[in-house]
Formats: structure tokens, sequence, C-alpha cells
């Protein structure tokens, strides 16, 4: 079992910044693919980022790409998502997402991943 817990949302003014936490317990994630994803009302679940620790590949949507980077702390056992620039478009709920059968091909879609977090709100006003 991997429990993860997302922290850092909250509001910000657009062209601002925030970094997303995602606090993993259970097992080690220096193993796994761990990805971002988000949900803003109405609409469906979207990927953001993504990062395989073991090789440090990472993947991001192109409507973050070049203002989102995606990191990990292996000692902390957590990833990391810093956000810049950011749009209202940006506002959503955020979740992290660990794939701990590494299916990096599929990092961007929800569905091969094995364990959620809550969410963490992020809202960005104009």
């Amino acid at each position: 079992q991997v429990q993860l817990v997302e922290s850092g949302g909250g509001l910000v003014q657009a062209g601002g910044s925030l970094r997303l936490s995602c606090a993993a317990s259970g097992r080690t994630l220096g193993r796994f693919a761990m990805g971002w994803f988000r949900q803003a009302p109405g609409k469906e679940r979207e990927f953001v980022a993504a990062i395989r620790w073991s090789t440090g590949s990472t993947d991001y949507s192109d409507s973050v790409k070049g203002r989102f980077t995606i990191s990990g702390d292996n000692a902390k056992n957590t990833v990391y998502l810093q956000m810049e620039s950011l749009k209202p478009e940006d506002t959503a709920v955020y979740y992290c997402a660990a794939d701990v059968n590494l299916r990096w091909t599929m990092k961007r879609l929800s569905e091969f991943y094995d364990y959620w977090g809550q969410g963490t709100q992020v809202t960005v006003s104009s």
C-alpha cells in the first residue's frame, strides 16, 4: 500500500507561483513513476506531469511545459510540482498519483496509476 498526501495548494494571482508537495508513505517512491493530474470543475481529469525517478525522465503536458517542473526528493519520499507563471486556466484540484508497476509509456493515462492522493485546490485569480 502507498499513501499519498498533497499539500501546497492555495489562492494565487495570475503570474504567481506555487509549489505542490506529495508526501508518500508505505513504500519508497524511487522505484516508481509519479504523476500529477488536475481536474477543473465540469472537466475531466487531465495529465499535468510525470517523473520516472530511476532515470530522471520527465514528461509534461503542452499546456504547462516551460512553466511547471516536476521533481522528487528520495530522502523525503516526496514529489514536487513547482508551478510558475500561473494562469486562471490552471485553476483545478491537483492530484498526485503513483504507478508502482512502472508503465512509463502510459504515463499520461490516469487509469494506469495505482494510488492517488486526496487532492489539493489551486485557484488562480485574474
